[in-house]
């Protein structure tokens, strides 16, 4: 498996020794001297890594090859997993019907994150291509409302979905002129398009 995130080239240095200075030298940093730390991490970058590290775990576990693409972009981390070898239907198992797997996964994720930083996650994860793939049906569902909207001057409701699923809807929606709401609660929460103009 492998995994596309920067890495670091060997060199001939040797590690420090435990006194702090390199090995293969006499010296010793003075009492009280301590190594400086390198950069801090943009905390995006590091839930990506974190996020990374724990499904490369998960993969080992389960015996599945794949590559671990990572992306910060719109304040969000995105981390998609791919087969190697473009056969993602060696990561289905990893999705499961209507991504019932995948939510499951991603919150799984998303708790290694607090564990390790202790600060809440917002990442989304991608499987195999499933949420490029449901984005584009998402955008041809809400196209569809929009449509018959105006058609109808009847407000359309859709099938629950996700917040991250909600959003794609809504911002096409607002990409055409009309309004769309949330509505209900839990798992029963659904978008309605009325054939209002936005304001």
């Amino acid at each position: 498996m492998t995994e596309n995130r920067p890495t670091v080239q060997d060199t001939d240095e040797q590690p420090p020794a435990a006194g702090g200075a390199p090995a293969g030298t006499d010296q010793e940093l003075p009492a009280g001297d301590a190594p400086v730390p390198g950069p801090a991490l943009d905390p995006l970058e590091e839930e990506g890594e974190v996020a990374a590290d724990y499904l490369e775990e998960l993969l080992d576990t389960a015996d599945l090859d794949g590559d671990i693409d990572i992306e910060v972009r719109d304040g969000r981390t995105y981390l998609s997993v791919v087969a190697e070898g473009d056969d993602d239907d060696a990561l289905s198992a990893l999705v499961g019907e209507d991504g019932e797997v995948l939510e499951a996964l991603q919150e799984l994720v998303r708790l290694s994150v607090l564990a390790a930083t202790g600060r809440r996650s917002r990442l989304v994860l991608d499987v195999g291509g499933h949420r490029a793939r449901r984005a584009d049906s998402l955008r041809e569902l809400a196209l569809e409302a929009v449509q018959k909207a105006r058609e109808t001057g009847a407000s359309v409701h859709l099938d629950p979905l996700s917040a991250y699923e909600r959003k794609i809807v809504h911002d096409v929606v607002a990409e055409h002129g009309l309004i769309s709401e949330s509505e209900g609660e839990g798992e029963s929460r659904h978008i309605v398009v009325t054939a209002e103009p936005a304001r």
